[in-house]
């Protein structure tokens, strides 16, 4: 027996396990779970996070190393978010080491310390003397008043009031004044009265925004998704319960799908409220987010923006938890760690006893579910705020048409009136680049991706081939390289080639294009949007990017060019994703006093989905799909994981799969009640020189489910094949099945 303490220690690694380390040489008192610590690990030294103590270990006392250092002297993530974060690994098999790190800025991650602030104060002698000691030097009087009214003061601070450099360095000279740095100020936010936080005055509500606000309780657990079409003011019920939770001095954290929708949301909570708002997305410097992480966790914002990420950034006082657009794919990580950012935040909602809002015009069938399972309160907000009506639609059909590079004769015409009339036109294509596929005329050869099973789409601004999987590039070619011929055609369109021909079409009108190459740059979306915004006319054409949550007032008609790709889908959620997709980029329409139009250009005008979305119907479309969702056993009546591995050469992560699920069925057999599907190639069997493949268990029970993979994981990593092939386990799944 030994009196001897254990710390169990987490280190970003790819290993699921927790390290023992003896305690620092140095130490005078027990370290609480969450400090950050310094721990030879190998033969370098990391920063490693301290899970828990234990009076024993497996291994013995001897071959333990020692903490070298101790960073942090409380933690610096909350015990409730220490216990979501556990929870996660838990779920999403992940190494617990990578997904605690995942909590902290790149720069604490490191080991660096808490953002340090530069200030001003009086010395020990500049306290003493009188108000009028320096009367005879205007500047520097005023700058020792101004410190004897502030216990200390910023460089921007002291900048703001008027003090110049030169006074400083003389009042320093003097020895009146000292330099020193502290950490950024800690100081909760807290109003100093009920009409403060406001710095205009709130919208007035609907009966229907009234009734959703109203029900939402502010002092306990729910989680209310919050159902209203585009327009219909889901934002205004946003920004009165957050004005809510700030009168109470707590904190509000918001969610959004995308960087980009950063700025336009960030001006609109600023023009609201009078309190320090934090902005968190990868964007930003390492620097800039490690004070807006520590703005969050200290409580001085009162209000927390960001991106998948922000789901677990620590705050002081959590007073409520907001996911926008929660059906967006993109709150759910593709690589890495795999967790969905709204289902984490359900979870830390539920932890932190306050409620969450999730709010769309497209629910997830995951949330309307969970709605019929009474796990959400459905909040239902009918019309559009302020008096505006839905556009009316208008499917046009192209079979047997002469297109002018994908527009219609219709679609164009429709255009000209609007432009005619000084309005916006948003034309929406899901394809960046000019051409997807370049192909010979001559002798039928495509360009193709060295590394990926996929064309290479045609770029004509920074030209050459790019491949959007790999993001390998190639010189676009002057003949053919199989038959030397000069007949090298562009097959399709992108966003590039849209925009040429309307800029041909319309000469006389700007055409903005939006999407990922457009919006490359720092500031680019930002610079777009206060153009757009002047609301003169012109023709916007772009990507989802365009899809999501932007509001333009000055678009009267939103053009569908291809609405038919996802129909015939094998990806099971195909159609729901088409079905969002294609009703929020028609929700940007008509959203000012101008009625809006949306056509929908396509081969198949008379398939069931746009019947159902034109006569504004997603609650019957969705109410559509999980019927036969539940026919089929699919998610969300199921849960689903993907065991995917990949490897150079193809038979060796296809044979890891095979004998993954033998270990599987020789734990839990198939049955009615979990089903494994595959090992089968992935949608794109190669992708970056790898070869692809998948296997999917979908089980009835999450509790059958969970154990099973935990199991699979401890075999995975002792099975010495896995080794050398890339395996990762993506649990809900929100990618091809």
């Amino acid at each position: 027996m030994t009196d001897t303490l254990f710390y169990q220690v987490a280190v970003q690694s790819p290993l699921r396990r927790l390290f023992d380390y003896l305690p620092a040489e140095d130490a005078s008192s027990v370290l609480a779970a969450g400090v950050r610590v310094t721990v030879p690990f190998g033969k370098r030294e990391v920063t490693g996070i301290v899970v828990s103590n234990t009076a024993s270990s497996d291994y013995p006392i001897g071959k333990l190393k020692p903490i070298t250092a101790v960073l942090d002297k409380s933690p610096l993530l909350p015990p409730v978010l220490f216990d979501v974060l556990l929870w996660a690994a838990r779920y999403y098999q992940h190494p617990l080491g990578d997904v605690l790190a995942t909590a902290l800025p790149t720069l604490l991650r490191k080991g660096g310390d808490l953002p340090q602030q530069s200030l001003w104060r009086l010395s020990t002698h500049g306290k003493g003397l009188p108000d009028d000691a320096l009367r005879r030097a205007p500047s520097q009087q005023a700058l020792l008043q101004l410190l004897q009214q502030h216990e200390s003061l910023s460089r921007e601070a002291l900048t703001g009031a008027g003090v110049s450099t030169a006074t400083i360095r003389s009042l320093k000279n003097k020895e009146l004044i000292e330099n020193f740095t502290r950490t950024i100020s800690d100081q909760a936010f807290n109003p100093n009265g009920a009409t403060d936080i406001l710095a205009e005055t709130p919208l007035t509500l609907s009966p229907d925004q009234q009734a959703a606000l109203e029900q939402v309780e502010f002092h306990a657990y729910n989680s209310y998704l919050i159902d209203g079409e585009t327009g219909s003011g889901k934002t205004e019920v946003y920004l009165q319960a957050i004005a809510t939770v700030l009168r109470d001095s707590k904190q509000a954290l918001v969610l959004i799908p995308e960087i980009n929708l950063s700025p336009q949301t960030l001006a609109r909570f600023q023009a609201r409220f009078n309190c320090p708002i934090a902005l968190i997305h990868s964007g930003l410097s390492e620097r800039q987010r490690l004070e807006a992480w520590w703005a969050a966790a200290s409580g001085s914002a009162g209000i927390i923006i960001g991106t998948r990420s922000a789901a677990f950034v620590p705050m002081k006082s959590p007073g409520i938890i907001i996911v926008d657009e929660e059906h967006d794919s993109s709150f759910k990580q593709q690589e890495g760690f795999r967790y969905s950012a709204r289902d984490v935040a359900v979870m830390r909602a539920n932890r932190e006893s306050i409620p969450l809002l999730l709010g769309s015009a497209t629910p997830s069938l995951e949330s309307l579910y969970n709605c019929q399972q009474e796990r959400y309160r459905h909040l239902s907000i009918k019309g559009r705020h302020g008096g505006a009506v839905q556009a009316a639609w208008q499917l046009v059909d192209i079979r047997h048409s002469q297109l002018n590079t994908g527009f219609s004769h219709t679609v164009i015409e429709g255009i000209s009136t609007q432009l005619a009339e000084g309005n916006q036109v948003l034309v929406f294509l899901n394809r960046r680049g000019f051409a997807p596929t370049l192909m010979c005329h001559d002798c039928g050869w495509v360009a193709n991706c060295r590394h990926c099973d996929a064309h290479l789409t045609v770029h004509t601004n920074r030209p050459g081939l790019h491949c959007h999987h790999c993001e390998s590039r190639q010189p676009l070619p002057s003949t053919c390289p199989e038959c030397s011929s000069q007949q090298l055609n562009y097959l399709g369109q992108g966003t590039e080639r849209s925009e040429a021909t309307l800029q041909a079409l319309f000469p006389e009108t700007n055409v903005h294009r939006v999407d990922r190459d457009s919006t490359g740059s720092k500031h680019a979306m930002e610079e777009l949007l206060e153009q757009i915004n002047k609301n003169e006319p012109c023709i916007l054409v772009g990507t989802q990017m365009l899809a999501k949550g932007h509001h333009f007032p000055g678009v009267t008609l939103v053009v569908v060019l291809d609405a038919d790709t996802s129909l015939f889908s094998t990806d099971f959620r195909a159609l729901e994703k088409m079905g969002q997709l294609i009703t929020q980029v028609a929700g940007r329409a008509g959203r000012g006093a101008k009625p809006g139009v949306v056509m929908i250009q396509s081969h198949h005008c008379e398939h069931p989905v746009f019947e159902l979305l034109s006569r504004h119907s997603y609650a019957k479309f969705a109410q559509h799909l999980l019927a036969e969702r539940q026919f089929s056993a699919m998610p969300p009546f199921t849960n689903a994981a993907l065991i995917r591995a990949e490897f150079h050469q193809g038979g060796q992560a296809l044979g890891l799969l095979q004998r993954a699920r033998d270990f599987l069925e020789s734990q839990m057999p198939s049955s009615p009640a979990l089903r494994y599907l595959g090992p089968f190639p992935a949608a794109m069997e190669k992708r970056s020189g790898r070869y692809r493949y998948q296997l999917t268990l979908i089980g009835a029970e999450r509790r059958d489910l969970q154990p099973l993979l935990s199991r699979l994981c401890h075999w995975l990593e002792q099975e010495k094949s896995a080794r050398k092939v890339r395996w990762s386990i993506d649990v809900d799944p929100q990618d091809t099945i």
